[in-house]
């Protein structure tokens, strides 16, 4: 049984509940409570505002990135670079080749060549010339730029307070960084005086960590404090030149209404001093209110440079999220680059997100463009291309494959098949 207190507490709570909300009911406006706007982390991203250029950019690599995934599949057997379509089949849910492995592959008969094989008595893939002079001009490209690509993965472990980020990291984000497919070899392993593999306390799991004196203090400058430059020499420059020192390019998408407190907001976000991405947090506060901001402007400098640093200035959220930790974000990076419009672009195509770098892009296309970004594009051409080009007829010889599943086709059909292919 409840005690004669305990009984006392509930009636006190009781009356106190029922005047509370007689208050409410009177007084409306007199009370304010704060309820956050993006109530689910879903429906903060669904509320976004849509910028039509990058999602009609997205629309795009969706199948390049298919297409892609299929292309390193093949490319990785170097002496006989080729794929069964009963192999590919069966990673037709991974890949999300929605209608099956030959119907995808059909579809781009400027990418993928379509053969039968009677040594296997199976039909294979491969890449067609094209293709393969697209992919040459890459590899080329990475190569002719190691320089700059040294240059990135260094940077990246500059922003790291230990120097130090996880390998698997790195793996999951070296073709943004444009780095070679052997990159531990060619990179790392090649130039032991600036990278150093060391185990971590997770069972196998490697470390990359920047060699100590490898380079000199205050060795690296971000990509922001250059355009801050640029800006700073203009004539119709409208931004104070006490603020420009903290200020970042700010672009919004179209349609975007930008309230008058929305705005102030910014400019006070704008005005404050942050730590850059490749100097010491000292002594910061994060409970006040201007430490909280200068952590946040931080993270933002940090991802910002990031993005600076990869071939395409975009990347998958999940991939950059691996360095958070390592970086010293201690905020969801989702919420950031949504709390940031002007700056940064999500786009949530493909069953992925991702994120874009807003001012190094104009009309779906890189401001300042680099031979790597130019070979891929020559590949997303490709795609684009799709059967356009070719006559009705093409590709019909080449695969002798069901939409579903690779059936056995009669004797007629393959000895066209071999016919076509072995000249």
């Amino acid at each position: 049984m409840l005690t004669i207190e305990t009984q006392k507490e509930n009636k006190l709570l009781s009356v106190m509940g029922t005047r509370i909300l007689k208050f409410l009911s009177k007084n409306p406006f007199r009370v304010s409570i704060s309820i956050r706007s993006k109530t689910t982390s879903t429906q903060y991203v669904e509320s976004r505002a849509r910028d039509p250029t990058f999602e009609k950019l997205m629309d795009k690599y969706k199948e390049l990135l298919k297409v892609i995934s299929i292309q390193d599949l093949i490319l990785a057997n170097p002496k006989n670079p080729s794929l069964s379509i009963e192999f590919l089949s069966r990673l037709s849910q991974r890949l999300h080749l929605n209608r099956g492995a030959t119907a995808f592959l059909r579809k781009y008969p400027h990418i993928f060549d379509i053969y039968y094989d009677p040594a296997k008595s199976q039909p294979f893939c491969r890449l067609t010339d094209a293709a393969l002079d697209v992919s040459h001009q890459e590899a080329k490209a990475i190569g002719d730029s190691m320089p700059i690509v040294v240059d990135r993965l260094v940077r990246i472990l500059a922003m790291s307070a230990s120097r130090t980020v996880p390998l698997r990291a790195i793996f999951k984000v070296w073709r943004e960084l444009g780095l070679p497919d052997d990159f531990e070899d060619t990179v790392i392993a090649a130039r032991s005086n600036v990278f150093q593999l060391c185990d971590a306390h997770e069972r196998n799991t490697h470390l990359l960590k920047l060699v100590d004196g490898a380079l000199p203090s205050d060795h690296f400058k971000a990509a922001v404090e250059d355009w801050r430059v640029v800006e700073c020499c203009k004539e119709d420059c409208n931004v104070d030149r006490t603020e420009l020192q903290f200020c970042f390019k700010h672009g919004y998408p179209p349609g975007m209404r930008l309230s008058k407190n929305f705005r102030a907001k910014v400019k006070e976000w704008q005005s404050s001093p942050y730590v850059g991405p490749y100097e010491e947090v000292v002594g910061q506060k994060k409970k006040s209110k201007t430490g909280m901001l200068a952590s946040e402007k931080r993270a933002v400098s940090i991802v910002h440079e990031f993005l600076s640093l990869t071939v395409e200035k975009m990347v998958e959220v999940e991939k950059i999220s691996q360095f958070r930790k390592w970086f010293g974000i201690d905020l969801n990076i989702r919420d950031l680059f949504l709390d940031h419009p002007g700056i940064f672009y999500l786009s949530t195509k493909g069953k992925r997100h991702t994120v874009f770098l807003r001012e190094a892009y104009e009309r779906g296309c890189l401001i300042e463009p680099n031979p790597v970004y130019d070979a891929r594009r020559k590949l997303l051409d490709l795609v684009l291309l799709g059967r356009r080009g070719l006559p009705a007829v093409n590709s019909k010889p080449h695969d002798n494959s069901s939409s579903n599943e690779v059936g056995k086709e009669d004797n007629q059909q393959r000895h066209e098949s071999h016919d076509l292919f072995s000249s």
